[in-house]
């Protein structure tokens, strides 16, 4: 299938991947609807900070996935639907479970639901490695155990289970991707990656982090709006869940000398008691095995982890405001 001139719709468009994922859309010609969350603001996040050229191209339209008849009326007419709206932060979901089952799985189901009765040729679901919880066996393939250590992965995981009984249940023309450790341009300071360059850029000199030992896999945002249009793409994808990562593991502690390196710049590292997770919910190692998706689609990531760092670090550093570093914001 190709998007060009396909009309689509982009759940979370005003995100950090749903943002540029919108972009990248209307560069390749489709005719792109960003679903963003609705708000007395009329803020529609990092769309708001588009290109004129790019923004002009796009609808935007506000309402919430959580509301069955908001999200039926938007689907209503296109034919793909990429879902990225979700409560992602894992520290607010300890404080606030139901939320993340109202948003993650109720909200998914209203557009499976919606993308069922309006015949959507292709919906694209979005997963985490969260739900895999920490590795039993490393590279994590597929058939990898899935565990919610913590309500975050477990919302996702009952999500992920509604798209696969929709497609065994309504043969629903849905496939799930489930991306490792996504970093970039726009991401929040609630990932370590913003936060470890937005403390050393602001200057501090002690950086204030939870544990280092954990090992993540990180792909740069790039690569993986790239990974989100070739399974919308590629007719083998459908039922079925694909790993999107880099296939290299870095542990927090190797990422910080890495960014440190990268900037010039010394900083001493400190545990910050309020940043570490419950010890049984800490995942603490993740490395994907991205041989499927290479195998079904011609995808296959660009960046390495130093360009990546490098396009970041640039990035926040002539967006440096965007950021509280004095804060954690969980």
């Amino acid at each position: 299938m190709e998007l060009a001139g396909k009309k689509v719709l982009v759940t979370g468009g005003e995100g950090f991947i749903g943002s540029h994922l919108v972009e990248d859309l209307v560069r390749n010609g489709a005719e792109v609807t960003a679903l963003v969350q609705y708000n007395s603001f009329n803020n529609w996040g990092w769309i708001d900070a588009f290109d004129k050229d790019i923004k002009s191209q796009l609808k935007v339209v506000t309402g919430d996935i959580r509301e069955y008849d908001c999200i039926n009326k938007f689907i209503k007419g296109q034919q793909v639907v990429f879902h990225l709206a979700a409560l992602i932060a894992i520290p607010y979901s300890y404080l606030s479970p139901m939320a993340y089952v109202r948003t993650n799985v109720e909200g998914t189901t209203n557009v499976l639901e919606a993308c069922k009765e309006n015949g959507i040729e292709k919906i694209v679901h979005t997963s985490t490695s969260e739900t895999y919880g920490t590795a039993l066996y490393v590279p994590i393939n597929e058939r990898h155990p899935l565990q919610g250590q913590s309500p975050y992965a477990a919302s996702k995981i009952g999500a992920d289970k509604m798209v696969e009984s929709y497609y065994k249940s309504f043969n629903l023309p849905v496939a799930t991707i489930r991306p490792f450790n996504t970093y970039g341009p726009r991401q929040s300071a609630r990932a370590v990656i913003p936060t470890i360059i937005s403390q050393i850029l602001s200057g501090k000199k002690t950086l204030k982090l939870g544990k280092i030992s954990p090992t993540r896999d990180f792909n740069y945002v790039k690569d993986t709006v790239a990974g989100f249009v070739e399974i919308a793409k590629s007719e083998n994808t459908i039922g079925e869940v694909i790993n999107v990562g880099s296939n290299r593991e870095i542990s927090i502690g190797d990422l910080v000398g890495k960014i440190i390196g990268l900037t010039a710049c010394s900083v001493k590292v400190i545990c910050d008691e309020e940043r570490l997770r419950p010890e049984k919910s800490e995942v603490n190692r993740l490395w994907a095995d991205n041989q499927k998706m290479m195998q079904l689609t011609n995808w296959c990531p660009q960046y390495s982890l130093d360009q990546g760092l490098r396009e970041t670090i640039d990035w926040m550093q002539n967006n440096l405001s965007v950021y509280k570093s004095d804060q954690y914001n969980i």
